[in-house]
């Protein structure tokens, strides 16, 4: 009993109280001034990416740009407002690293303006930039040229089939072969985040979880639904001024049934013996988004605490996360992570779980990086085969499934999120250690 009253009462307090005030507040902190991301995409073009040409033994990475159909990497490396074709180049030579851009001169002079790149030579109209670039690439004589084509990664997969067309019918077959995807270059360089960046996920971790947590607050058994709920969640992020973190319509997925996978509210009616889901993510400065799960129990009349089978299921959820994040840490591969809580999965009596542990969360819910899976399926992604290293940001489930009385699943996928340090990780907010408890009437 006293347990139970614990949780209520920290419950309603903190809900009722200080977590409104508080993710108002923290909206008010990320409203406030400008984005810093033109600073922390210049850190990273000076910082990260020559460690990441050096890392993939890449002599110079061309994107080309253009206006209305733009590669998907273009506000990252400064072409976002291109309107003709334009060509930008990143290389490295016996001087150290160097950015050099083809630009239409329409946009060359404020593009220079902006400090990105060492050198913007402006492209007089009726010229190509694109034979400008070649015409570079033949005389530096570069031995390994990137460019952004790739069947495993979206984000490196920006150079369109006309493009790929012109740029090599201008650089000839001799060059031609020397080019190569840039998968491999995307992937080091948008897997680690700097540490302004973790700052500003955890700042969107902390607005998730408070929300989430106002948000079961709203619950009224028998009344609520579990579009309500994700309905309140909206409103809220309209009042702070924050976007979603992927796709609006599965963007909070709440859910008070039998599992649904990635999905929308439904106007199922949220009732005492429910175990609830909400499945939610933000954007701060349309740019670094969150992923957090939370997790409530509606109390049926004349109970105290969740029943023995629920706390059974919960606390074998939360301790399958907590193995996955103590396997976090630099240098071990994904699917060793998924494994570590695999493992538990097996011992706690878990039913078959097809998600993946966990995965790399930045610019995109699911960002470039490894993928924390593969030890449950048959199938392994070569991204789960891939290392952790210090500065990556991971959100990860902890798993535990079971058949409901009905025979349809229910799984507890408590989610985290967790910077890998130089020997270990971190988490970026406290995780949820007990279930919500929300009183039935």
């Amino acid at each position: 009993m006293q347990r139970f009253l614990w949780i209520i009462v920290t419950f309603c307090v903190f809900a009722f109280v200080f977590a409104p005030a508080r993710a108002a507040e923290q909206g008010a902190d990320y409203k406030e001034g400008g984005s810093p991301w033109p600073e922390i995409r210049n850190a990273r073009i000076a910082t990260l990416l020559p460690q990441a040409l050096r890392a993939t033994g890449t002599d110079l990475w061309l994107v080309i740009c253009r206006e209305n159909n733009n590669d998907p990497l273009a506000d990252h490396v400064g072409c976002e407002n291109a309107g003709s074709t334009a060509a930008f180049m990143f290389y490295i030579d016996d001087t150290g690293f160097h950015s050099l851009v083809f630009s239409p001169a329409g946009e060359a002079t404020a593009l220079d303006s902006l400090n990105i790149h060492d050198t913007v030579i402006p492209v007089p109209r009726g010229s190509s930039a694109m034979q400008q670039a070649a015409d570079f690439i033949r005389e530096r004589d570069f031995p390994s040229i990137a460019v952004n084509m790739s069947a495993n990664n979206a984000q490196a997969d920006g150079l369109s089939y006309t493009q790929w067309q012109t740029l090599t019918g201008l650089l000839g077959p001799d060059f031609s072969a020397r080019l190569k995807s840039s998968e491999d270059v995307v992937y080091e360089w948008l897997s680690v985040k700097l540490p302004a960046e973790v700052d500003i996920m955890r700042k969107a971790a902390e607005i998730t979880a408070q929300l989430e947590i106002d948000a079961y607050a709203q619950v009224t058994p028998g009344t609520s639904t579990d579009a309500d709920i994700a309905k309140f969640l909206k409103q809220r992020m309209r009042e702070l001024g924050v976007t979603d973190a992927w796709a609006p319509d599965q963007n909070p997925n709440v859910n008070s049934g039998p599992d649904r996978g990635h999905s929308h509210a439904t106007d199922k009616v949220i009732m005492p013996g429910d175990v609830i889901q909400i499945d939610f993510g933000i954007k701060l400065h349309d740019r670094w988004v969150s992923d957090i799960q939370r997790f409530a129990y509606v109390l049926k009349p004349g109970e105290t605490q969740a029943p023995d089978d629920i706390q059974y299921y919960w606390e074998s959820a939360r301790a399958g996360g907590y193995a996955a994040f103590q396997a976090m840490r630099p240098g071990v591969r994904g699917i060793d992570v998924d494994a570590a809580q695999s493992k538990l999965m097996k011992t706690a009596g878990s039913e078959y779980v097809p998600w993946s542990t966990g995965h790399p969360v930045g610019y995109v819910a699911h960002d470039t990086g490894p993928n924390l899976g593969g030890s449950r399926t048959q199938s392994i992604r070569p991204a789960a085969q891939k290392r952790l290293k210090a500065g990556m940001v991971f959100a990860f489930d902890g798993f535990h499934a079971w058949k409901r009385a009905d025979g349809t699943l229910k799984t507890i996928s408590v989610e985290e999120m967790a910077v890998i340090t130089d020997d270990g990780a971190e988490y970026l907010i406290p995780r949820q250690m007990e279930l919500i408890l929300i009183p039935s009437k």
